[in-house]
């Protein structure tokens, strides 16, 4: 049986935004005005999304401790004051002179979209001291602990929780975004990686091919072999929409079927899929089981119209779960 872990510690960002409903379902070119509609849905930034499923799904049992900055503003105290409400300890999440996070989500009218994130906001502000000063943390829970690096946060803060995390024998779990490669591979990064999760964009361009057309198969295949010099014991899930989501646990590829469902929004699957790895992590599961249980809460996120399902329980999980006939690990929740 694989360890199971007692605390969560994460970087990213921590913030707000909006969404626009596009005219026309043609993809935005590059020079092109489009109109858009304004929509009543609610948008998290990455850490808060991750966090606050790894918080609902597990209880107080695990102790969830995001690492992050707001700006002095309404948006960055409610929150802080949603992530109070779930449970996390937000002892490490402090303020900065500068505005939260935002983020302008477009959506087309078949359900997929995209974002832009602002530069220059409270999240960039998160430095390498802003990390260490959790140490404490990661020493209370030396050896049980699992931690999250997550963009919209400088790499070299995300370098720091890395490196607290390889000195506690922490489980070490990152995502980046497709545009950091190259600084990532730079810095040696992924030697302190456990478990890689990319969306298929984001493969592609780790594995210095193309996206367009290929099965995640193919593409999680060219990333292994890109992987071999840099760090052959780095387990790697990559997803891939309506095709599932495929996982190397560095001994065998396993995939996991995206859940048949009506699509309101793909805004914010990837991360629920993420923190759905978290959670079955934590619960000492194997990786193959942990993507088929992180397939199933992106399923479940992509019927709601916001980043965060607000209506996610552990019941509504083990309901997927029946659902496609899966008996769903007792040591899962749900």
């Amino acid at each position: 049986m694989n360890p199971t872990y007692d605390v969560v510690v994460a970087t990213g960002g921590i913030g707000s935004g909006m969404f626009l409903a596009l005219h026309g379902d043609r993809t935005l070119g590059r020079e092109e005005s489009r109109a858009a509609t304004l929509l009543d849905q609610r948008d998290y930034c990455k850490q808060h999304i991750v966090c606050h499923y790894v918080q609902r799904l597990l209880g107080s049992d695990v102790r969830v401790v995001p690492i992050g900055k707001v700006g002095d503003d309404a948006p960055g105290r409610d929150a802080v004051a949603e992530m109070r409400a779930v449970g996390m300890d937000t002892s490490f999440v402090t303020v900065a002179p500068r505005p939260t996070l935002f983020s302008v989500c477009f959506l087309y009218p078949d359900g997929g979209g995209g974002n832009i994130t602002t530069a220059g906001s409270a999240s960039d502000c998160v430095e390498p001291d802003d990390i260490r000063r959790a140490a404490p943390v990661f020493a209370e829970h030396q050896g049980s602990g699992i931690a999250v690096a997550l963009p919209e946060v400088p790499l070299a803060a995300r370098a720091a929780l890395l490196d607290l995390a390889t000195d506690a024998g922490f489980r070490r779990v990152a995502t980046f975004v497709s545009q950091e490669w190259e600084p990532v591979l730079d810095a040696g990064l992924l030697t302190e990686v456990d478990v890689l999760a990319v969306n298929l964009d984001e493969a592609a361009a780790l594995a210095d091919t193309s996206a367009e057309g290929a099965s995640g198969a193919d593409v999680l295949e060219a990333v292994r072999r890109r992987l071999r010099s840099v760090n052959p014991r780095l387990s790697v899930v990559v997803t891939a929409g309506r095709q599932g989501s495929w996982a190397w646990d560095g001994r065998e590829v396993s995939h996991a079927a995206a859940l048949d469902v009506d699509v309101a929004s793909t805004a914010g699957a990837g991360d629920a899929h993420l923190a759905g790895l978290v959670v079955a992590i934590a619960r000492g599961l194997p990786l193959a089981t942990a993507n088929r249980y992180a397939a199933l809460l992106s399923g479940l996120k992509v019927t709601s119209r916001h980043t965060i399902n607000p209506d996610v329980t552990p019941e509504r999980v083990r309901e997927a779960a029946r659902s496609v006939r899966w008996p769903l690990p007792a040591s899962l929740p749900g």
